[in-house]
């Protein structure tokens, strides 16, 4: 069954790499503007990013609604497609006084449907940003997956193509408990697992799903 070769997926992932104690961030409104800036780019470029903000006490709602987006293009440039991002972020944010107030708080009272077709109604915020920012800073039951999520899932037999994003995120989030916990560190379980073997060229004879059946015929994914 579909959940229990979820479960040991989890398992053994766990036991290979540890907890990754996803996502990191100090508020949730660092972790937001994480998950906006994150987008095609690395981690470590993020965090130049947010620091850069943290340096002049401006990762806040108030700061970056009344900021020129010259001022936060230069700020976030470390992160890559700066002016792509500013107009995003800036996006989030003038949607959040709009309905909210400039209120996390207010936001976070909506209730999880809702707020996902919300945020999926901002320019700029796809699918995985949107569920990061429900998982991950709003503490919601929502399954984040990514190309990560679907190069294992196919090469594990879990799913088989043409599918898309929400079709990848129901496999997994109704066949999995309903933690929010789980899902945190699930997702970064998936993250940590494709970066270091199940790449595009695999490297399965170390990949601790190696005992699984499992195939490399798409590659390409």
């Amino acid at each position: 069954m579909i959940n229990e070769k979820l479960t040991e997926i989890y398992e053994l992932l766990l036991q290979h790499f540890g907890a990754q104690n996803w996502w990191p961030g100090e508020t949730q409104f660092e972790i937001i503007t994480g998950a906006i800036l994150t987008q095609n780019t690395n981690w470590a470029n993020v965090e130049k990013a947010i620091n850069n903000l943290k340096a002049e006490n401006l990762l806040n709602p108030e700061s970056i609604y009344r900021m020129q987006t010259s001022k936060l293009e230069k700020l976030i440039r470390p992160a890559g497609y700066y002016k792509v991002k500013a107009k995003r972020l800036k996006n989030f944010i003038n949607r959040l006084f709009e309905n909210y107030n400039g209120s996390i708080e207010q936001l976070d009272m909506v209730n999880t449907e809702q707020l996902r077709a919300e945020l999926l109604g901002i320019k700029g915020i796809g699918y995985e940003t949107a569920d990061s920012i429900l998982l991950y800073a709003l503490k919601r039951k929502v399954f984040v997956v990514d190309a990560y999520t679907a190069r294992i899932a196919v090469r594990h037999g879990l799913i088989v193509p043409p599918f898309d994003y929400e079709q990848l995120r129901e496999l997994f989030q109704s066949n999995l408990p309903q933690d929010v916990k789980l899902f945190n560190e699930y997702h970064a379980l998936i993250v940590k697992l494709g970066k270091e073997f199940c790449k595009r060229k695999p490297k399965c004879p170390d990949c601790p799903l190696e005992k699984l059946p499992h195939t490399i015929e798409s590659e390409h994914i």
